[in-house]
């Protein structure tokens, strides 16, 4: 129990250095404006949860990979993991919210010892839109989950996948050694039972994010540029590239001020932002559930320890009513998911 206090201490002071740096600065240039006063100025503060979609649900920060972009700080040594408790009260919204679609992610997910049980139970509950953010290595990572993609095509599963780039050296670079060849192993078992096939309803998306302190290219023109290479190469399918604006949130807000990029790279959100992704941005239709069950706008305030700003924290407190029309939580990092053509989990967003 005092083990577990010191850990939650210690991420809050961890939280609240992160939130102090986006907030003031680390820098004596000009202050950045403030994404509050940015959304004044296009009459969109505050920002307003709408009806709720998407549930999306950490089941835990465990993961078999240790990338240097991961706003989670996932990793093997990560002992966070959402009991079946939580998971049923988890199972509780889902029968009685009407939100159409549950969004599973980690760490990795499927490293959960309830995975499997949960969600055979919430597809029970009449979840029609079911998506696990799989890393795609830990489907070779171990004997145990070498049936993962029977598994995800046994409740029609929309998979969605991290693949940094094409190529070997900057997957690698960003996701560890020997992840690319993994990836393209798991993406080849993925196909060859139907995930990402032209015409197939299961599935397969793959997420792109950029290796260094600057911001994605054209989603649509990356896409061509990635299903033309994969398929020459290694004959791999897929439907969908999302494109995701990395936030300076945990190890890539780390890596900024390591490597003297912080400040340009907060200019460059800020000169990006675009009024239009504010209507669209994920935090307006999701609510994200931690591992341990408290709510957040999404999952990088899930990071920076910033609840969301209801009643109901909760997930054994949920209560829609109170939840939709709640002011949305804000702060710097948002700049990135207003960035250009936005970004969400799901992609651009206009």
């Amino acid at each position: 129990m005092l083990q577990s206090l010191h850990k939650r201490n210690s991420e809050l002071a961890e939280s609240n250095r992160q939130l102090e740096i986006l907030s003031n600065g680390i820098f004596e240039a000009d202050e950045l404006p403030k994404f509050k006063n940015k959304l004044a100025e296009s009459q969109q503060f505050p920002l307003k949860a709408r009806k709720l979609e998407i549930l999306q649900i950490n089941v835990g920060y465990m993961c078999n990979q240790v990338c240097a972009h991961c706003h989670v700080d996932a990793g093997p040594d990560r002992k966070e993991i959402m009991t079946k408790e939580t998971m049923l009260q988890c199972l509780d919204v889902i029968k009685q919210t009407k939100a159409h679609s549950l969004d599973l992610t980690g760490g990795a997910p499927e490293m959960n010892p309830n995975f499997r049980w949960f969600v055979e139970e919430a597809a029970k509950a009449g979840i029609k839109d079911f998506i696990v953010r799989s890393n795609l290595t830990i489907i070779r990572a171990n004997k145990k989950y070498h049936d993962l993609p029977e598994f995800f095509k046994k409740h029609n599963i929309h998979v969605v996948s991290s693949m940094p780039h094409w190529t070997k050296g900057k997957t690698d670079k960003q996701r560890g050694d020997g992840v690319f060849d993994k990836s393209i192993q798991a993406l080849q078992v993925l196909n060859a039972i139907g995930y990402g096939m032209p015409e197939s309803d299961l599935r397969l998306d793959l997420v792109y994010n950029p290796s260094g302190a600057f911001l994605p290219g054209n989603q649509a023109a990356l896409e061509k540029d990635f299903k033309k290479s994969l398929l020459d190469d290694f004959g791999i399918h897929f439907h969908n590239l999302f494109a995701l604006t990395n936030l300076p949130v945990s190890r890539f807000l780390d890596y900024l001020i390591a490597s003297e990029n912080y400040e340009d790279y907060m200019y460059a959100l800020v000169e990006a932002y675009n009024p239009e992704a504010v209507k669209n941005v994920m935090c307006t239709n999701t609510l994200s559930v931690s591992w341990d069950g408290f709510l957040y706008d999404c999952d990088f305030n899930q990071m920076l320890q910033l609840p969301v700003n209801s009643q109901a924290k909760h997930i054994s407190e949920f209560n829609e009513s109170l939840l939709e029309g709640r002011n949305i939580v804000i702060s710097q990092h948002c700049y990135g998911c207003t960035a250009g053509a936005g970004s969400s989990c799901q992609g651009s967003v206009t």
